[in-house]
């Protein structure tokens, strides 16, 4: 358990940069022992934010009950939220920002068709969008495979799309696919259901 702290710790530290309120929730399984959740309700009591147990994989509706009371706390609590970057900033400005500030980036590097797209970006007008950054979910970096809260790499964009419905620039980093993708064994072929109406396979 120690060895996510870090990122734990980065990703509260990241949202204290909002001046919002912080509720880490604790997702609960039946093998999670008394010692690992002490570990995590240190961590949020030395970073001074609220945590709750989540325990809706055993006792559904009932399980949330402690988050959705500290969640609506937190909502009605008092706040001094402001957004990390000004709008008015160029698009390298906006995600070089989010890079460092969020991350842990030390720099940036832009690929070909990013730079080609950005020029086309500020042709259109669209520059004072805001930034919505396509990564992998597995680590702070663009790289699934380094874990915990790295610093000082370098984040890599290999493109950028405009949703201009939505109003906000797609910055594409790494590997990432900006659709869903099917494994070559999709988890429905392990699912099944024995006699007693169990369901195995799920998870």
């Amino acid at each position: 358990v120690r060895r996510g702290l870090p990122n734990l710790e980065r990703h509260i530290a990241n949202l204290k940069k909002f001046g919002l309120p912080i509720v880490v929730a604790l997702n609960l399984f039946p093998t999670d022992t008394a010692e690992e959740k002490q570990i995590i309700y240190d961590a949020c009591e030395k970073a001074g934010v609220a945590v709750a147990d989540s325990d809706v994989f055993m006792n559904g509706g009932k399980g949330g009950i402690d988050l959705a009371r500290k969640v609506l706390a937190a909502t009605e609590a008092e706040n001094h939220y402001a957004p990390l970057y000004d709008l008015n900033l160029s698009i390298k400005e906006k995600i070089e920002t989010i890079a460092r500030n969020i991350y842990g980036a030390a720099n940036v590097q832009y690929d070909t068709a990013a730079e080609k797209a950005l020029k086309e970006i500020q042709k259109l007008g669209m520059e004072n969008f805001p930034v919505c950054i396509a990564k992998t979910p597995a680590s702070f970096t663009d790289d699934p495979k380094q874990l915990g809260a790295p610093s000082g790499f370098t984040l890599h964009v290999r493109d950028m799309r405009i949703s201009a419905g939505a109003g906000f620039i797609v910055v594409l980093t790494g590997k990432v696919m900006t659709m869903p993708g099917l494994p070559k064994h999709p988890a429905a072929e392990r699912i099944d259901v024995d006699e007693d109406g169990n369901i195995t396979g799920l998870f």
